[in-house]
This record gives C-alpha cells, sequence and structure tokens, in this order.
C-alpha cells in the first residue's frame, strides 16, 4: 500500500530587521508625508486665497496672455476699432457670441440679440464687472451702449464638452478621479463665492437643468472652471426679507430644489404671484447632480462618492434649512481629497512594513 507524503508544517523565524532598514523606512515615510503636506498645502493656499487674486489687476484693468502690464477695460471706441470678429461660436435667449480677434490675440465679443432682455444683459454685465476674480471669467471692455461685452477666449469651452475634451490624446492624462475631483470641488468653490460674494448672497438662476448649469461654466486649458454666464443672479437678503425667485415660469423635474416647485398640486394651475420666494439654498440641491457629472465613471469615482454619500445625502434635504452651507460642502470636499491621497500614498509604505 502506498503511504501518502507526510507534510511537516515548517515554523520560520521571524525575519530581523537592520536598523539601517528601519532607518531608510522611516526616513522614507517621513518624505512621503513631507511631499504629501506640501502638495494639499499648496492646493489649499490655492483654492483658499484671496478670492480676488493678487495676481489680478486692479478694477478696471485687465491682463491678458503673457503681457506683464495691466491694460485698462476696452471702451466703446476701442473695441469697435481694434476688436475684429471671426465667426459665431454660440446663441442663447439673451445674447449672441463671437469669436473674435484682438491685437492677435482670441477674445469672446457678446453682444445683446433680444432687446426684450436689455436688462438682463445689463445686470450680467454689472455682476461680472462686480465680481471680477479667479472664480469668473476676466472681462477685457464693455460698451454699454452698444450693448457688447468683451472677455477672455477659453478654447476648451463650455463645461458641456468635458467628457469629449477628456477624450482628446492630449487630455486623457486628465482623466483621473483626482482631477475629477478637483474641478468638483472647483465648481462648489464658485458657489461658496457668490452665496458670500462682495455684493451679499447670489443665487446662480440659470439652473433648471444639468446642461444649462454646465453651459454658465468655461473649462480653461489648465483645467480650472471659470463662471461666464451672470445674466441670472440675483440677491438673497434675509434681513431685509428678501428671496429669490428664478423666472416667472413653472419650473418642473426633479434637478430643481422641492422648494423651486409649485406647491400648490396640478388642480392649482400655476401663478407666479402665488409661488413662493426661497434662499440660495436651491444651489446647495443642485451640488451632488453636478459632482457626480464631474466624476464620471472612471477608475476609483464610485470611491469618491462612497466618501461624499453624507454631504450629498444632506445636500437634498426636503428642507432648505437643514442643507449644508456651501462652505460646509466645500470643505467636506477637501477633507475627503485629502483623505483619498493619502490612502493612495500610503499601501506601497504599508508594504514596506
Amino acid at each position: 500500500m502506498e503511504k501518502k507524503p507526510h507534510f511537516v508544517r515548517r515554523e520560520f523565524p521571524p525575519r530581523e530587521v537592520s536598523p539601517v532598514s528601519l532607518a531608510l523606512l522611516l526616513a522614507a515615510i517621513l518624505l512621503l508625508n513631507a511631499f504629501l503636506y506640501l502638495f494639499l498645502n499648496k492646493f489649499y493656499i490655492s483654492s483658499g486665497r484671496a478670492e480676488t487674486d493678487s495676481g489680478l489687476c486692479p478694477f478696471g484693468h485687465f491682463r491678458l496672455g503673457t503681457v506683464k502690464n495691466c491694460s485698462p477695460w476696452l471702451s466703446c471706441e476701442a473695441i469697435n476699432r481694434e476688436v475684429r470678429k471671426l465667426k459665431c461660436v454660440g446663441e442663447g435667449a439673451v445674447k449672441k457670441v463671437f469669436l473674435s480677434e484682438w491685437k492677435e490675440n482670441k477674445v469672446v465679443l457678446s453682444q445683446l440679440t433680444n432687446s426684450e432682455l436689455k436688462e438682463d444683459f445689463l445686470h450680467g454685465l454689472k455682476m461680472l464687472k462686480a465680481l471680477q476674480s479667479k472664480h469668473v471669467v476676466r472681462l477685457l471692455g464693455y460698451c454699454q451702449q452698444q450693448f457688447t461685452i468683451l472677455t477672455e477666449y477659453h478654447p476648451l469651452g463650455s463645461l458641456r464638452g468635458l467628457n469629449e475634451t477628456l477624450h482628446i490624446p492630449r487630455y486623457k492624462g486628465m482623466n483621473t478621479w483626482h482631477r475629477r475631483l478637483m474641478l468638483a470641488i472647483d465648481y462648489v468653490s464658485i458657489i461658496r463665492y457668490l452665496h458670500s460674494s462682495p455684493l451679499g448672497t447670489l443665487v446662480m438662476c440659470d439652473s433648471n437643468d444639468l446642461d444649462k448649469v454646465l453651459s454658465q461654466y468655461l473649462l480653461t486649458s489648465d483645467f480650472r472652471i471659470l463662471v461666464n454666464d451672470l445674466d441670472a443672479l440675483p440677491l438673497v437678503n434675509r434681513s431685509a426679507g428678501r428671496l429669490v425667485k428664478c423666472g416667472h415660469r413653472e419650473l418642473q423635474g426633479e434637478f430643481v430644489a422641492p422648494e423651486q416647485r409649485w406647491p400648490y398640486g396640478e388642480e392649482v394651475p400655476f401663478e407666479d404671484d402665488l409661488m413662493p420666494p426661497y434662499d440660495e439654498k436651491t444651489d446647495i440641491w443642485k451640488i451632488p447632480d453636478v459632482s457626480n457629472f464631474f466624476l464620471g465613471h472612471v477608475e476609483g469615482s464610485d470611491i469618491v462618492r462612497l466618501h461624499l454619500f453624507d454631504i450629498h445625502a444632506a445636500c437634498k434635504k426636503k428642507d432648505p434649512a437643514e442643507r449644508p452651507s456651501a462652505q460646509e460642502v466645500l470643505d467636506t470636499y477637501r477633507k475627503v481629497l485629502t483623505l483619498l491621497i493619502r490612502e493612495v500614498a500610503m499601501p506601497g509604505t504599508r508594504e514596506m512594513l
């Protein structure tokens, strides 16, 4: 009868780590932590610096391209004389947009198309002038008499084309959870800025569906977000009892906040005078849907969504008063970014241990 082989379990002595190896390992950990600290510190300084960036020109001036000196906003005469239209690149309810040229620089010229909406156009110009900062597209000039506005050109266009841009070979390296989360942080930073702007608490009213929201923002060549369209930006003033309504028509759909929908049921016809006003928390309701678009479906994006689940659930509270502020959402997003970068950075070090 054939004997079955007998396996003897061998005990291996614990592996000793030499003092030199341990010192190198500790040095590597300290170096990694120092690198992580410097990276995050640089990111937070960039994200949290003064809203009116010191690198910007004084009010009423701009700097374009590689030019070091600031120039005053172009006047009607300068725009008519020095700006050349190249082609129409877009048209909305309020204005038509032309890719143009000024002193060998590509620029954007916007012109009013509907005289009935001139108040919206002028409001957008007023907001653009007053809110110039690192969050807002750069104003180069305007002609109020002719209802024209000149702004900086960004070749990647609006955020509606984000996914298409990320599939272009030169930008595929940007298509990561990390870069997409930073775009979401940029977006929430803009909402936070509007809610605590120099003019007071402003509500982003051109946001009745995702496509409309994305069309209001530009993607820069270094993958930052700028708000571009400020035509519908009413002011909330709680101390004066002033709330807002985004337009005079009935809003529908799950994208808009519950308080923006007609509250009296289908049996009561919509009447603008009976529609209750609301505050800036409508912007908070929309953050999870917009961020979900930013995160996309790349490797790691579901992990990011998991970490953001609680704050997004809070954003979707039916009672606006129970939703977090834009600052609280922004703080959470930054904490999640810090946590996930650490989790990505540390596994290799754990294996060395």
